[in-house]
């Protein structure tokens, strides 16, 4: 166990270290001047500019600023938002649990109601309820976000004045937001989970339980759905950071809060240290919640460590 554990321990250093050279690199790398875009209608000013361009550290190697970057960053400084007149941290600050909330409300809808459907049509496969769960599955996975969004939208907002839809930041704010962002991923949980179900149900095991009248719920629970966990585990990990990356576009469309909106934002002010950190920032926590489903593999499956 100790082994496993060190070496995704090492495998999520190297990632980490990846991500933050690629962050870097996306900003330099782009055409145009930075300074010139962050600068705007000051941009004429030749004094003005070189001294944006020492104070960012861009007249180093560019070795060198790599190494001074992620050292402000290791202490918690993603630089200057000069579009927002305040600092990148304190944006991130006010933004994520924002973001944080939709993500976790999306993926919970997600979870219930796409477990829900898949283990229903697994019990009930070739029949009429096996077909109309996975016909609705692949509609939830066929509407593009943007477009339900606007639906949603336009149906509690306008015909029925259900939920603050706009901008909202309470419990009603959140239910279309976190329903448009879960949709898609409902229908992918639901066919995985279909066939995890259906794998899992003709294992030998199994057959064997129910052949000694082993009662149906607890051959389900115990036998049937701890062999089928494994593999939703790991789609879970992934969906944390395609829910994320999601927000950006729900959050547009529904004026919400969070480092969605901030990232388009940023991306059209020209606001590139802004942009910098919020990509490394998504990143980090997609890689880390898959480090997190690694080590949990080996409690639900010892035989993975050894």
């Amino acid at each position: 166990m100790a082994g496993y554990v060190l070496k995704r321990l090492v495998a999520i250093i190297a990632l980490t270290f990846g991500i933050t050279v690629v962050a870097f690199l996306i900003i330099r790398l782009i055409p145009g001047d930075p300074v010139i875009a962050m600068l705007g209608t000051g941009a004429g000013d030749k004094e003005m500019i070189s001294r944006l361009r020492e104070q960012l550290g861009l007249t180093r190697p560019l070795h060198e600023q790599y190494f001074v970057w992620i050292g402000q960053v290791l202490r918690g400084d993603f630089g200057y938002s000069y579009a927002n007149q305040q600092t990148v941290s304190s944006l991130i600050a006010s933004s994520f649990p924002a973001t944080a909330q939709l993500t976790l409300a999306a993926l919970t809808i997600s979870l219930i109601f796409g477990s829900a459907i898949g283990i229903v049509a697994a019990v009930r496969r070739n029949r009429a309820a096996d077909t109309a769960g996975m016909g609705f599955a692949l509609i939830c996975m066929s509407i593009p976000s943007f477009w339900l969004g606007l639906l949603l939208i336009l149906m509690f907002a306008v015909v029925w004045p259900i939920f603050d839809v706009v901008g909202g930041t309470g419990l009603k704010g959140l239910v279309l937001p976190a329903v448009t962002l879960a949709l898609g991923t409902m229908g992918f949980n639901a066919r995985f989970i279909r066939s995890s179900v259906i794998t899992a149900l003709a294992q030998q095991h199994v057959t064997t339980a129910r052949a000694k009248g082993v009662p149906e719920v607890r051959l389900f629970a115990w036998h049937v759905m701890r062999n089928a966990l494994l593999p939703i585990l790991t789609i879970v990990g992934l969906q944390i950071g395609q829910l994320l990356s999601g927000s950006v576009i729900v959050e547009t469309v529904f004026s919400r809060p969070g480092i969605g909106r901030l990232l388009i934002q940023a991306i059209l002010a020209k606001d590139y240290m802004t942009v910098q950190a919020l990509i490394m920032m998504i990143a980090l926590i997609y890689a880390l919640s898959n480090f997190i489903v690694d080590i949990l593999y080996p409690v639900l499956d010892p035989r993975i460590a050894r």
